[in-house]
């Protein structure tokens, strides 16, 4: 399958009270409790790319490297994802992790990046990784070579802070 190839088993964004709930993470980090979700989740400030509108979404972080200090985030619902189109349009901007605000800059991965990421991420989760597969409709047997290919299937963006990155 092709990256980012929406088959109608994979899943859409949700709406209704399923997108509240979604975005109840949003409420807490913006409220100042980001630290309850330690670094597993940031928030990702993003611009629209039409409007030009300030927006926010909580991302799951797949892999962190202190060392560069960089943070790895995939989209599950495939390159359509508005967060992800509008980082394509403006790689800059500002990420959340805890209470701590960094600016950072998006490199897109390649689909060979993001079977090594998915593979290293069933290795630390592998119940969770295994229930994101089953959610986004993807098969994998759950061995790392399944792992692998389901990761070439799902855009992964490094977000990198550092001198080149700047705030929106």
């Amino acid at each position: 399958m092709p990256l980012g190839q929406i088959t109608p088993d994979r899943p859409q964004p949700p709406v209704g009270w399923r997108r509240s709930a979604a975005r109840l993470p949003i409420l807490l980090f913006r409220c100042g409790l980001g630290w309850v979700f330690g670094g597993r989740l940031l928030l990702l400030h993003h611009s629209g790319r039409v409007t030009g509108l300030h927006r926010r979404v909580v991302l799951e972080v797949v892999e962190y490297d202190p060392a560069d200090g960089s943070w790895v985030v995939a989209s599950g619902f495939g390159p359509r994802a508005a967060w992800y189109r509008n980082l394509r349009a403006n790689p800059k901007t500002v990420i959340q992790v805890g209470n701590r605000h960094h600016a950072v800059t998006a490199h897109f991965l390649t689909s060979d990046d993001g079977a090594e990421l998915m593979a290293r991420y069933a290795c630390r989760h592998p119940r969770t990784a295994r229930h994101l597969c089953a959610f986004m409709g993807l098969p994998s047997d759950g061995s790392a070579a399944g792992f692998r290919e389901v990761g070439r299937t799902i855009p992964f963006v490094r977000l990198d802070a550092g001198p080149g990155a700047c705030p929106p």
